[in-house]
């Protein structure tokens, strides 16, 4: 006979749980009704009345409650289920004169009437024993009958609430626990997956260091042979001016192409001097140097990414400062190779150098590709790239950083997305000296 209540599902309720109190809770009032038409049977009118009231709550709490709960909320939908209840206890309770069968509905139903988290669920329990026990006396109830299941109603239900806040709190506490595995879990693949992506650079940046060893070997190897040809084609230079009987033939080595091949030779060696220079690993003290000069050995070591660009050069002089000159060709190399990678072929690069009164400025510019915002926000974060795997470690623009920083100096960068990028460097003559703090008593006590 009671509609049964379907609360709203709470937040932490598993809806298999939900379905399977509903079951249950249906159940035990199919048996009580089919326990009352039992009693009543050849009584057909009773029997009708009761059958229709169960007909009609059931109908209601199968078919309307979603619906009202979807538009009018589930305090209303309860408010209108305890009604309907209130009325079919009543109508049931006449019908039948009151035996204590039909009373039985009342602690029955009230042992699930426990909304957990709705705040007006006991005045609806109040509600409901008040109007059923006063028409119930009113209407010829023994008054022993009704106070016997009236306490026991009051008693079902504190039982009843009891037990929801205790299943409340288990199911709880299990899903938060469950939420904390599973965040556990994603965090450790998180960490599984960094981990893997730092053992793969960190072999990349090991293959970089032998490649730069190798380098430097190769360099010192064609360095030795280098010399021997610099001084026989000088020799044979000067040993060929010195005649004066030369053919037309001669005449031409002697006045174009030997000095071509020495101009060549020159070069070669200038390469490789820059080479041995840029891949040697001791640490480097500060000292003074030509800025210029080192644009220049800069721009020959990145010549082979800069070979399908224009390059401009637009060098002011800048005279010498104080330094650590590997390290500012590192910064030149990784920031030119960077704009020979995003400019396409046509495009052109320009290197600028000035001084000023606060120090000196190089700016390297290119006509590439350009960078987004989201690019720029991360650019100097170590292991960032845009590269695809394999190309890149994402350790060049964190490197530059470092140095410029350590040479108490700023970069910035200019870049919008087709519109190509500028890296502006401004250093000071004479790098900061870095601050000495002096150890504590207890540093000093633990030191000996």
């Amino acid at each position: 006979m009671d509609a049964q209540p379907k609360q709203a599902p709470q937040e932490a309720e598993p809806e298999h749980f939900r379905k399977g109190m509903e079951s249950i809770a249906g159940l035990g009032s199919m048996a009580l009704n089919v326990a009352l038409v039992g009693w009543f049977w050849g009584q057909w009118s009773v029997m009708f009345t009761i059958l229709s009231v169960s007909v009609v709550l059931t109908l209601f709490n199968l078919l309307l409650v979603e619906r009202m709960a979807r538009r009018f909320g589930w305090g209303v939908t309860e408010a209108a289920r305890t009604f309907l209840n209130i009325v079919g206890m009543l109508v049931a309770g006449i019908a039948a004169q009151w035996i204590p069968l039909v009373w039985t509905f009342m602690p029955y139903g009230l042992l699930w009437f426990n909304g957990a988290g709705d705040r007006w669920v006991r005045h609806r329990m109040v509600t409901y024993m008040v109007v059923v026990d006063v028409v119930a006396l009113a209407t010829g109830a023994r008054v022993d009958t009704a106070l016997a299941f009236t306490v026991l109603s009051i008693f079902s239900y504190a039982v009843s609430e009891r037990r929801v806040k205790l299943m409340w709190g288990s199911l709880k506490q299990e899903l938060t626990q469950r939420e904390a595995l599973e965040k556990a879990n994603r965090d450790l693949a998180k960490a599984h997956q960094e981990l893997q992506m730092l053992h793969q650079r960190a072999v990349e940046q090991e293959k970089l260091s032998s490649l730069g060893m190798l380098a430097a070997g190769v360099a010192h190897e064609i360095n030795n042979p280098m010399s021997f040809v610099t001084s026989n084609v000088n020799s044979m230079l000067r040993d060929l001016r010195d005649e004066q009987n030369l053919s037309e033939v001669m005449k031409e080595y002697v006045d174009d192409v030997l000095p071509a091949t020495l101009d060549g030779i020159k070069r070669v060696n200038a390469i490789v001097a820059d080479l041995r220079r840029f891949a040697r690993g001791d640490p480097e003290a500060h000292t003074g140097f030509d800025l210029d000069v080192e644009v220049e050995s800069a721009l020959r070591i990145a010549h082979g990414q800069l070979g399908h660009l224009k390059v401009e050069k637009d060098l002011g002089g800048v005279g010498m400062v104080v330094g650590r000159p590997r390290q500012i060709v590192q910064v030149l190399v990784n920031l030119l190779v960077n704009a020979g990678y995003a400019t396409p072929a046509g495009g052109s690069v320009s290197v600028i150098t000035r001084r000023d009164k606060d120090g000196v400025r190089m700016e390297v510019r290119d006509t590439g590709s350009g960078m987004s915002e989201e690019t720029k926000r991360h650019l100097f974060e170590p292991f960032f790239t845009t590269k695809p795997a394999g190309e890149g470690t994402g350790l060049g623009l964190s490197v530059v950083h470092g140095i410029i920083r350590s040479h108490g100096g700023r970069i910035a960068v200019e870049s919008e997305p087709g519109q190509g990028t500028s890296f502006v460097i401004r250093l000071p003559l004479v790098p900061p000296l870095p601050t000495y703090e002096p150890p504590s008593f207890r540093d000093k006590r633990m030191g000996g």
